[in-house]
C-alpha cells in the first residue's frame, strides 16, 4: 500500500513538474521568446532579391565605387552642399546618413551639427563600413559613428537620431517596410526623413535608371506614407534633373 501511494506521488510530482514547464515554455519548436515577448520572424517579401548582392561582395572595391559615386557628373555629389540644406541642420543635433556608402557627406553633416552632435554612418556593406572607419579617423570626424545595418533593421537605437536621410538609396531597400519601421522607430517625435532617390520616368529617364530603379517616385511615396510617415514637402533643388527629394515627418 505504501509502495502504491509512493509510486502515486511521485507520478504526481512528474505531471505537475511536466504542466509548470508548459506554462514557462509554452512555444512549439522554432520559435523563440525573449524577456516575455514572443519574436515573430520577418515575413515581408522581398522586393527585388540580391539588389545588394554586389554590396555585400567580398572582393568589392573601394576605390572603384569612389570613382562612381563621387564625381561630378554624378548629380547628388555634385550638388551636395544644396541638398544637405535641405536636412535643416542645427548644431547638437543627431542625423544618420542611411547607405552612407563612401561617405560622401559626412564632413559636411559633422560641420554641421558640431562638436555637441553626432553623425551615424550607416550601411550595408562591410567593405564600406571599414572604409568609412578609417575615412572619419583620417579626417578627424570624431562625432561620427560607423554602424552595419543588414536587409531589415538599421542598427540604430531607438528616437537616437533627429534626421534620416537616404540619399540614391531608397531604391536599394529590399524589405522598404521593415526598414521604413526601422527608421521611424531610430527617429525622435517629429523627427524628419528626406529622400532623395532617381525620378524612375518611363519614356523619359535613362535606360540605367529604368531598369537599376524598380518603381516611381508616386510608388515609394505610398510605401513610405502606409509606414505611417507623413509627407510634408517636395522641395526643387537647383541643378537635380533626374533625381527628387521628398521630406517627410515621423
Amino acid at each position: 500500500m505504501m509502495a502504491t501511494f509512493s509510486k502515486r506521488n511521485k507520478f504526481l510530482q512528474i505531471e505537475s513538474l511536466l504542466l509548470l514547464l508548459s506554462l514557462f515554455f509554452p512555444l512549439q519548436l522554432g520559435q523563440e521568446i525573449a524577456f516575455g515577448q514572443e519574436k515573430l520572424p520577418n515575413t515581408e517579401k522581398s522586393v527585388k532579391p540580391g539588389v545588394n548582392r554586389d554590396f555585400l561582395d567580398p572582393n568589392l572595391s573601394v576605390e572603384e565605387y569612389l570613382g562612381k559615386f563621387e564625381v561630378e557628373s554624378r548629380e547628388v555629389y555634385s550638388h551636395r552642399d544644396k541638398l544637405v540644406e535641405q536636412l535643416e541642420l542645427k548644431s547638437g543635433m543627431a542625423v544618420a546618413d542611411i547607405g552612407s556608402g563612401t561617405g560622401a557627406y559626412l564632413k559636411a553633416f559633422a560641420a554641421k551639427v558640431g562638436n555637441q552632435g553626432r553623425v551615424y554612418a550607416v550601411d550595408i556593406s562591410p567593405k564600406f563600413i571599414d572604409y568609412l572607419r578609417e575615412r572619419s579617423k583620417r579626417e578627424g570626424l570624431d562625432r561620427v559613428e560607423v554602424i552595419r545595418c543588414d536587409d531589415h533593421e538599421t542598427g540604430l537605437s531607438p528616437e537616437s537620431i533627429d534626421v534620416a536621410y537616404v540619399c540614391d538609396t531608397y531604391h536599394h531597400f529590399e524589405f522598404p517596410v521593415s526598414t521604413l519601421n526601422s527608421i521611424k522607430k531610430a527617429l525622435k517625435p517629429n523627427g524628419l526623413l528626406v529622400i532623395v532617390d532617381f525620378d524612375r520616368v518611363p519614356g523619359k529617364s535613362r535606360e540605367f535608371v529604368l531598369g537599376h530603379v524598380r518603381a516611381s517616385k508616386e510608388e515609394f511615396r505610398k510605401e513610405i506614407e502606409s509606414t505611417g510617415f507623413r509627407l510634408i514637402d517636395e522641395p526643387k533643388v537647383d541643378g537635380l534633373s533626374e533625381n527628387f527629394v521628398m521630406r517627410f515627418r515621423k
